[in-house]
């Protein structure tokens, strides 16, 4: 089985992640289709792997993630996992030509993406959520995508965060205190809003993707630290930088979603060769560098094959020796104060 991290901030029992978690934006056709019965298996293979934690989202696949993981968790005990969804955007139908996510998603429902970080809009996407999951209950929120990434500017993202904060934030609340939720945060690509947020309210658990690797680690001070020190937990994830920390830095690596930038494959070659030197699969590094900070509760790297999933879940099993992480700091490759 899988190692086990027990998050209770609140005091009311909290919940039990699996080290390795199940990041599921794959499963959602991400960059290329597969089948149901591929995607079946690939799940199937993580829950036969220990994985007990699964993250989605309505945008993944434009409700194709959460529509498969209904197949995969109809006659799994409720009690046996923890699942986590996202709020901020709706859906509305559309022809086919006109959908969102051409590039991207394919092979998906035809919809048009609406953000909505407003009250009553946390109400309505978790109703959709739960009728695409087939479930009864979520276990954690997420606000999804607050972020200059996904807005555009400081000033759009601005006008988000006071939207989510005088709305969404406050049915999450509602949510959590009622018991329907065990826990809410954000979801989101940079580490600026997690701190901004951690400031300004009463959070959980923040799943920040990409932002602390061994490519990054300029959350560590500003976000990471103050996380673990109010006991709030992070999901980390995109340890892999969308694919450069898994294949190394070859022709066509991915990071952040696109192909790699010079520093990007400057700095995984003088990974990798790091790693070679001791013995260690530079995947393995990427993911066990992530579970050595306290805050950290759960890795969700994404897997969309078999070949993928057994390669995560080795790498969650994986030893790497002090000298590496040693070696790496002398070599000014990872912060000096990063937890290893």
């Amino acid at each position: 089985m899988q190692e086990r991290r027990h998050w209770d901030r609140l005091g009311n029992g909290g919940l039990n992640f699996t080290l390795l978690g199940f990041g599921s934006a794959p499963i959602g056709n991400l960059f290329r289709a597969i089948s149901d019965d591929d995607a079946h298996a690939v799940l199937e293979a993580a829950w036969a792997g220990g994985i007990r934690y699964f993250d989605t989202a309505p945008l993944y696949g434009l409700g194709l993630s959460e529509t498969r993981l209904n197949r995969f968790l109809r006659g799994k005990p409720r009690e046996d996992y923890v699942i986590s969804t996202k709020i901020g955007r709706l859906f509305r139908v559309t022809t086919p030509d006109r959908r969102d996510g051409f590039g991207k998603w394919f092979d998906v429902p035809s919809r048009n993406e609406i953000y909505d970080y407003g009250y009553d809009a946390v109400f309505r996407s978790v109703e959709f959520s739960l009728e695409r999951l087939g479930i009864d209950r979520i276990d954690i929120l997420y606000a999804h995508d607050l972020d200059i990434f996904n807005h555009g500017s400081q000033a759009a993202l601005d006008a988000r965060l006071a939207e989510f904060m005088a709305g969404g934030y406050r049915a999450l609340v509602r949510l959590r205190d009622e018991g329907v939720i065990r826990a809410f945060g954000a979801g989101v690509n940079e580490w600026e809003p997690c701190r901004w947020l951690l400031d300004r309210g009463d959070f959980d658990i923040f799943l920040l993707a990409g932002e602390y690797s061994l490519l990054r680690t300029e959350s560590l001070e500003g976000f990471m630290d103050p996380a673990a020190a109010r006991g709030v937990g992070v999901v980390v994830g995109g340890p892999y930088n969308s694919g450069i920390l898994a294949t190394g830095p070859r022709p066509g690596a991915q990071y952040r979603y696109n192909d790699a930038p010079d520093w990007a494959m400057e700095k995984a070659g003088r990974l990798m060769a790091l790693c070679q030197a001791h013995g260690v699969r530079l995947v393995d590094a990427a993911f066990q560098f992530c579970t050595r900070h306290p805050a950290v509760v759960s890795v969700i790297p994404g897997g969309q094959s078999l070949f993928e999933m057994q390669s995560n879940l080795a790498a969650a099993r994986a030893e790497v020796p002090a000298a590496l992480w040693a070696a790496m700091k002398a070599e000014g490759l990872i912060h000096p104060d990063a937890p290893v």
